[in-house]
């Protein structure tokens, strides 16, 4: 299945973050990196959340519909969620970023960083309770809220 085709290129699409479940066993996450590979889908983001018996992987690539469909033919359970990816020029951004987001009192549930980018900038994946209104108030503040589109190879 290709899905690499954009009905429409310029439109602006969010980041679409992965949360795979996945028992905690030797091989696993490399058997979900390989599936990617074979299908020349990049990984740009990439965090996971271990337990005793499970463990969530949650990920970013650059064609995510292509990837669910894979997840779907080899029965993994995941979840898809829009997020706010932010690009960061150097590391005072970080601070830019979560000093506009306090100023209009929105709550980060998780933040972690790109691994790969496109143009070789840094990044970061934000979780937060109102991607809408951080998307406004982060470009208010001059930061680079990147798209699907912007992650795309």
């Amino acid at each position: 299945m290709n899905t690499r085709v954009l009905t429409n290129p310029d439109a602006f699409r969010p980041v679409i973050q992965l949360s795979i479940h996945a028992t905690n066993k030797v091989g696993r996450l490399n058997e979900i990196i390989s599936l990617f590979k074979t299908h020349d889908i990049h990984i740009i983001a990439l965090s996971i959340l271990d337990t005793t018996d499970s463990s969530l992987i949650r990920t970013i690539v650059d064609y995510p519909e292509e990837a669910q469909y894979i997840l779907d033919s080899n029965k993994f359970s995941y979840v898809s969620t829009e997020m706010i990816a932010v690009e960061l020029n150097s590391e005072a951004d970080i601070a830019r970023v979560t000093s506009a987001l306090v100023q209009a009192e929105i709550n980060i549930h998780y933040i972690y960083p790109f691994v790969s980018r496109p143009n070789s900038r840094s990044a970061l994946a934000i979780s937060l309770e109102d991607n809408d209104l951080a998307s406004e108030t982060l470009k208010r503040h001059q930061l680079n809220v990147l798209g699907q589109n912007d992650i795309a190879r």
